[in-house]
């Protein structure tokens, strides 16, 4: 590979640096880094491919361990639990029943959108509170 090792490694991070950005959440940020390094010690020292290829294996792995030994220990909060779940974020919502609504199935309104639901018994028409969901299934009661 000769002189040119050390821009492969740095392309290679570069390459997992923007596919995290891509894919949040997969842990290339932590093969990215390995892959810094490894070049960067390439670039410092003439190392044969071997020792490149170990220094990036050894490199990969103590950042993974470490990356998620320190995410669990300092797990992320969001501000808002409830961003993906549209079903928790509607509870206490005012919705219109489009179908009639009983204990085992319905349709309601929801905005500009009709959802299945369940709960107390509603006629076409009628005003619902939404009190929960279950996946894509709103649970309602009357006002």
């Amino acid at each position: 590979m000769g002189l040119q090792d050390h821009w492969l490694w740095l392309i290679a991070a570069a390459v997992l640096g923007i596919a995290e950005m891509v894919v949040p959440g997969v842990y290339l940020i932590w093969i990215a880094l390995a892959a810094l390094v490894a070049g960067i010690a390439t670039l410092l020292l003439p190392l044969p491919i071997v020792i490149q290829v170990t220094i990036f294996a050894v490199t990969a792995f103590a950042a993974v361990y470490a990356g998620r030994r320190y995410l669990a220990q300092n797990p992320i909060v969001s501000d808002d639990p409830k961003l993906n779940n549209r079903g928790a974020r509607l509870v206490g919502s005012i919705v219109t029943a489009v179908e009639t609504v009983d204990s085992a199935q319905g349709r309601v309104k929801v905005g500009d959108s009709i959802w299945s639901a369940r709960g107390d018994d509603a006629a076409i028409g009628e005003r619902l509170r939404v009190t929960g969901s279950d996946g894509s299934v709103l649970f309602v009661e009357r006002v």
